[in-house]
């Protein structure tokens, strides 16, 4: 399949406007917020519209932060306010109004073609054992992923 560049402007209205019809859209992972547990360039999430019931901390969600658009994880929910931290990013929080959510992670597809459900104990597993790792250890895990991945290429 040919992979084609598209404004992120453009690609993310659209995405808004597949979400708000109620299909469900996939996108593939840009960036090392999220590493471990989602992975740059090799892995593809599914999004779906968001429920109420979905506003939990937690939950991994696509939201707009600083015109920007953003995939990371509810640290807490605050009256009106959800505070996010992607889990490479153990010392930054962003913060965004409900109005600024747009979708939540359903599921991860590998590389390898397999899916993990969010609602999984695999998934659930793995992001409660990385986020129970205190921030020093957490921050040297990082640092030998990154290592390694500039090893490999």
């Amino acid at each position: 399949m040919k992979m084609q560049r598209i404004d992120n402007g453009i690609f993310f209205r659209e995405v808004e406007r597949l979400l708000d019809e109620g299909d469900s859209v996939t996108i593939r992972v840009r960036g090392n917020s999220m590493r471990p547990l989602l992975r740059d360039g090799r892995d593809r999430i599914i999004l779906r519209k968001y429920a109420e019931e979905d506003v939990r901390e937690g939950a991994v969600m696509l939201f707009r932060y600083r015109g920007m658009y953003c995939v990371h994880r509810i640290v807490r929910v605050e009256g009106g306010t959800i505070v996010f931290a992607g889990d490479g990013n153990y010392r930054m929080e962003e913060r965004a109004s409900r109005g600024d959510l747009m979708a939540v992670m359903r599921a991860v597809l590998r590389p390898n073609d397999s899916i993990v459900e969010c609602d999984s104990l695999r998934w659930r597993a793995a992001s409660a054992l990385w986020l129970a790792l205190p921030q020093i250890v957490r921050r040297y895990v990082l640092g030998a992923l990154r290592r390694l991945c500039k090893v490999k290429k």
